[in-house]
């Protein structure tokens, strides 16, 4: 359990610190919306990795339970945690299960989107 949590720490360090670099490089090369850009790219590559690994994992056992730890719940999950929404939501439509995918996607965003205003707004009145 410690090696576990260890390995997904260290994936997480790191795929924060490339998040942040990957964000910046792509505000940069991109004056239209340059935040959403950065966002944009990072949650991209982020999906597209966790699906290599997750598809190289399932179709020829190249990585073991600890590197899957550490490459898709840590450095997936440093540099986004939309990665994993994606992929969730990708096992649910591959079950055949595509109103709870769909249901999931629409409460999750409206929901997220909500807390954030919900944040923001306790924020001025404390």
């Amino acid at each position: 359990m410690k090696t576990t949590l260890c390995l997904i720490g260290l994936g997480g360090a790191a795929g924060s610190i490339l998040r942040y670099l990957t964000s910046r490089f792509v505000a940069g090369k991109i004056s239209f919306f340059p935040g959403i850009w950065g966002t944009f790219a990072v949650n991209f590559a982020g999906c597209l990795l966790i699906g290599i690994v997750y598809g190289l994992s399932e179709r020829y056992g190249w990585f073991s339970p600890q590197m899957r730890f550490f490459l898709a719940t840590g450095f997936c999950g440093g540099y986004t945690t939309f990665s994993a929404f994606a992929y969730e939501n990708v096992t649910l439509w591959q079950q055949g299960n595509f109103l709870v995918g769909f249901a999931y996607i629409l409460i999750s965003i409206a929901a997220c989107l909500l807390a954030t205003f919900a944040g923001i707004a306790v924020t001025k009145i404390i």
